[in-house]
């Protein structure tokens, strides 16, 4: 074969009417996979994003990144990474009203930019949510550690030998979701209700206690920071030469790439489109509401934090519990121990669903054996997949210390995030015609500059991110290249690249 007709292959796209069309009831088609049910509203679909949202950012990086970077300005901080991500949602609502389903960017770049590139989101998407739901589990168990007593050994994150309460609340939460999308969905709504009340409790209680003393100056002036470099230096002080700084504008634009990781994972409501009842209109009220409330909640959240106590004296660890310590609240640190507790439990299971849909898209497409993708008769999930990848998040979680690759959540987000910005300039003029629910505005300039955002805040991250991030895209293209370039329901059906885009 020639390169141009292997180029051909890997390039080659879906047609949108197919994926819209692909849930669609025929009982007499014999490659039929099964349908997901419709059983999510707006309200629901805000649940879940705010579920996976508010987590571990707003209970652990908003002390240390205002002690160590930004300050009191920690806020704009929050206010700059939630407008990248407002951004994001704005492209992700275009695309997941008009074309629902399982998979997401996953499948947006599969009808537009092609196969190949599909595959590597797909891959990237499954990474994002696999570490973030380790990751988060390990954090869970650390917090039942501190509030119970129980043993460093198998609950705590240091001199850990095997992590056994991660493995059981990722055991716990990955049968719930693989038993249904309506356990999940009250499961999550009622996490959601106690970590947002709480949070609630925490704005009203310490505006009280709010000293305009401890908020200046409210941008610290610029220090030289620490001296980082080799693999750990950001790739764009790598590429530029400069001194590293802590503080100033710098620090709080390096503290936006860092807490950029509270806003990941709200991309998953559009995992769910083929669940939602009317996703014309829910799924981007779901994207947009999820963001509203979450960075509305941060913002008040660190502004409280930062004047209750001085920035420099905020705790790195539990830096909201410990501000109402330092001001002799003492009895609010186990309400919020009880969020944390709750907010946790939600990320992990609304990661390990959106990982379930992710597999699920692709054992439809072929790309991966369709039997690990198929409906569960009873529960009408992908009950096997979610199984398969919550063995891999225990496993991940019992035994590896993931506090290292934490980056790696962020830029495989913003990664995702770029392509979905992408996929709607190139919808929009290969297929200008098609019925658009909710409109993006002002493209291709809004799309634009949402994939200009997502690259300033990758070149934060650091280089040592970069290459773990290749190498697990390199492993992805093996496994792209030994099966799912053969057995991909386009290779099977002979269609060419572009084809069933220019229809």
């Amino acid at each position: 074969m020639t390169l141009r007709g292997t180029w051909a292959q890997l390039v080659r796209t879906k047609d949108v009417d197919d994926v819209i069309h692909q849930n669609d009831e025929d009982p007499t088609a014999e490659d039929h996979h099964s349908r997901l049910s419709k059983r999510l509203s707006s309200w629901d679909l805000m649940g879940f994003g705010i579920g996976i949202v508010i987590g571990t950012g707003i209970f652990t990086l908003t002390g240390g990144q205002a002690k160590d970077n930004a300050g009191p300005a920690i806020m704009v901080s929050f206010l700059i990474a939630g407008f990248v991500a407002v951004l994001a949602a704005v492209c992700y609502a275009e695309l997941a009203s008009a074309v629902p389903t399982a998979g997401s960017s996953y499948t947006y770049a599969y009808t537009t930019i092609g196969e190949i590139f599909a595959w590597i989101i797909a891959w990237d998407l499954i990474l994002e949510f696999a570490l973030g739901a380790a990751v988060v589990a390990r954090g869970w168990s650390g917090y039942l550690q501190h509030a119970l007593g129980l043993p460093h050994a198998y609950f705590g994150e240091e001199d850990s030998v095997v992590n056994l309460g991660a493995v059981a609340i990722v055991a716990v939460i990955g049968t719930i979701a693989a038993i249904g999308i309506r356990e999940s969905k009250l499961v999550t709504n009622a996490l959601v209700v106690i970590k947002v009340s709480v949070c609630v409790f925490v704005i009203g209680v310490g505006v009280f206690f709010v000293k305009v003393a401890n908020m200046k100056p409210y941008v610290p002036h610029s220090e030289k920071g620490p001296d980082v470099s080799g693999l750990k230096q950001p790739l764009w002080q790598w590429i530029s030469g400069a001194d590293p700084t802590a503080y100033g504008v710098t620090g709080v634009f390096i503290a936006a790439a860092v807490v950029f990781f509270a806003y990941s994972g709200f991309e998953a409501v559009a995992n769910l489109g083929e669940e939602t009842k009317d996703p014309a209109k829910d799924m981007a009220r779901g994207l947009l509401g999820t963001l509203v409330i979450c960075t509305t909640l941060y913002v008040l959240v660190c502004f409280v934090l930062t004047g209750m106590v001085k920035y420099t004296d905020l705790s790195t660890g539990a830096p909201i519990s410990d501000a109402f310590s330092q001001v002799g609240l003492d009895w609010a640190g186990v309400l919020i121990d009880i969020a944390a507790i709750a907010g946790l439990t939600s990320v992990i299971l609304v990661d390990i669903v959106a990982m379930g849909r992710i597999g699920f898209a692709l054992c439809r497409d072929g790309l991966l054996p369709a039997q690990v993708g198929a409906i569960h008769p009873k529960f009408r999930t992908p009950a096997r997949i979610t199984v398969v990848t919550s063995v891999g998040v225990g496993l991940l979680a019992a035994f590896v210390p993931l506090n290292t690759l934490a980056e790696m959540v962020s830029i495989g987000t913003l990664f995702a995030f770029l392509v979905v910005a992408i996929a709607v300039i190139v919808l929009r003029r290969t297929r200008p015609r098609m019925k658009r629910p909710f409109r993006a505005p002002q493209v291709p300039l809004l799309p634009i500059v949402s994939a200009l955002s997502c690259i300033a805040l990758m070149t934060n991250l650091a280089i040592e991110t970069w290459l773990r991030f290749l190498v697990w895209l390199a492993l992805g293209l093996v496994v792209y290249a030994a099966y799912g370039r053969q057995h991909s329901k386009l290779a099977r059906s002979g269609a060419n690249a572009r084809d069933s885009a220019n229809v």
